[in-house]
């Protein structure tokens, strides 16, 4: 059936008012319309038909930047001209250009004291870097490469623009816990990917300009899976243009570390190493286009004062010949922010349009590392975030968790209360009244080891202290797997989620006060 019809058969049933719809007039204030006539428009039936086509094989996966992702934004901008919904941007045209660099590994040849050292085995370079030659005759030693409160292998160094070596691990005590925690659990600095991440934000932060981990059991890892990609001519990771890391970053085996300071692997004094070091770097780096969707109800009260509805539009793509369709991950999402804006939309024809202004955000990339959100929260926001009420974020809403027990009508909820009380209240407020969804906050624990908070699109804005929901069922065993399909999904849990999010956003644009925002992050 075509979204047209269905349109216009909604908005003449709303108008004419059946016997479970009340009837309405344009002299009553939007605060008493009861937004149930609207958001029954969103259908287990409609939102089925829109997915069948979004996480099809027809759209390939939807991979950032390729074929099937620009068939993606084209049907969205279809379905938002169908519905009569305009773009905030100039010239009726609903793509926010979202320039990426695909970031192939570069080639390094590092020689020490003129011996050579082999790529993929003793050097593998990590990040973005742009073609370039670095020589030193000195670098800094700086131990573990620790930043913490009680322990920082920098104390006493100058390392702003200079080449640095750090190696993994970290200290401990004489009875064998960590000098930075006082336990023997593992922290952030002690291996593998989350150690790496946080030397390399410690470095960052203090201004190195060419970073050298130490991490032989990394480093060969790192080497097979990047020699593997450089062999099978796949594309490379993707980054915004212009954001790329600024720090040369190169992590280093065994050998390559010995060559620069013969005992490293028992010291751990920080110091100035004399040496005659050669890093020679060769970009294989290129432009990738893609694009997040914008489209936008104007509010009729507060039009400047905006409420900011995503899901992310692109998924995996094709992998060793198969298609990943994404149908959960985040078809789901999409399809719910297609129904929701034409829930608004009916209400706007009936006079009852939104008191905040609406944007309905696609956003590309997220699979990347939230690149389509960073490019709008971070570079060009369309609307200022200072004016930004709430970004209600869509992920994954179509399925059920099988490690969860109990009610299978829940969804879990992640960062409602992190940055304003007012809208976790709302929140359950409105679910209460509406939705009667259990809302479950397992993964809204500050220590939650799957970081969940940090992984989808709502964190650019919460980082930017825009108060944040993200709407979540959990994974799956069809999780970033070609078996995520539309057969798979619960239409009748993606029909009472879409809902939810509907009534929320309904309140949060509606309500005659703003929300506040009284838990600022620094």
């Amino acid at each position: 059936m075509k979204k047209s019809l269905i349109f216009a058969g909604l908005a003449l049933s709303i108008l004419s008012c059946g016997s479970t719809q009340q009837q309405i007039t344009q002299k009553e204030s939007i605060t008493s319309i009861d937004p149930t006539v609207y958001g029954k428009s969103i259908t287990e039936g409609e939102l089925k038909d829109l997915l069948y086509i979004y996480a099809s094989d027809e759209f390939e996966g939807r991979d950032t930047g390729s074929k099937g992702q620009k068939m993606a934004v084209e049907f969205l901008k279809k379905h938002y001209v169908d519905l009569d919904i305009p773009s905030p941007l100039p010239g009726g045209n609903y793509y926010q250009n979202v320039p990426l660099i695909s970031q192939k590994a570069p080639e390094v040849d590092v020689t020490v004291n003129g011996v050579a050292f082999e790529t993929y085995t003793d050097v593998v370079p990590l990040g973005s870097a742009t073609t370039q030659t670095i020589t030193a005759s000195d670098i800094i030693y700086a131990g573990y490469g620790i930043d913490s409160e009680n322990y920082s292998s920098y104390d006493g160094l100058d390392v702003k623009g200079k080449i640095v070596l750090i190696k993994a691990g970290e200290p401990k005590n004489n009875d064998g816990t960590y000098v930075t925690s006082g336990t023997t659990e593992n922290t952030k600095w002690s291996s593998g990917r989350q150690a790496l991440a946080s030397k390399r934000e410690a470095a960052m932060n203090k201004g190195v300009k060419t970073l050298l981990y130490m991490d032989d059991a990394y480093t060969k890892s790192m080497g097979n899976f990047m020699q593997a990609a450089a062999k099978s001519g796949g594309g490379g990771r993707l980054s915004l243009e212009g954001k790329q890391d600024n720090m040369v970053q190169i992590l280093i085996g065994d050998n390559l570390g010995k060559a620069l300071l013969a005992d490293i692997e028992t010291d751990d004094t920080s110091k100035n190493i004399k040496t005659n070091l050669n890093i020679k770097i060769t970009s294989n780096s290129e432009n990738i286009s893609s694009e997040n969707v914008l489209a936008f109800i104007k509010g009729s009260e507060k039009p400047d004062e905006v409420i900011v509805l995503s899901a992310h539009l692109d998924h995996e793509g094709i992998k060793n010949g198969e298609i990943y369709n994404g149908a959960d991950d985040d078809g789901s999402g999409t399809v719910a922010l297609l129904e929701i804006a034409e829930a608004f939309k009916l209400a706007e024809k009936a006079g009852h349009g939104p008191k905040r202004s609406i944007l309905f955000l696609h956003v590309t990339g997220e699979e990347k590392g939230l690149l389509g959100s960073s490019y709008y929260a971070d570079i060009e926001p369309i609307f200022p975030l200072e004016n930004t009420v709430a970004n209600l974020n869509i992920d994954m809403i179509g399925r059920i968790d099988p490690k969860r027990t109990g009610d299978r009508n829940y969804v879990y909820l992640i960062g409602s209360d992190k940055l304003s009380t007012d809208l976790h209240n709302i929140s359950e407020e409105v679910n209460n009244k509406y939705a009667n969804v259990t809302l479950d906050y397992t993964y809204n624990d500050e220590n939650d080891p799957n970081r969940f908070y940090y992984r989808s699109d709502h964190y650019n804005f919460a980082k930017n202290n825009v108060p944040v929901i993200f709407y979540f069922n959990g994974t799956h065993d069809d999780y970033h797997r070609p078996s995520d399909t539309p057969d798979k999904i619960n239409y009748d849990l993606l029909e009472n989620r879409t809902r939810l999010v509907f009534y929320t956003a309904w309140e949060l644009a509606n309500r005659d006060a703003r929300i506040v925002v009284d838990k600022i992050s620094k």
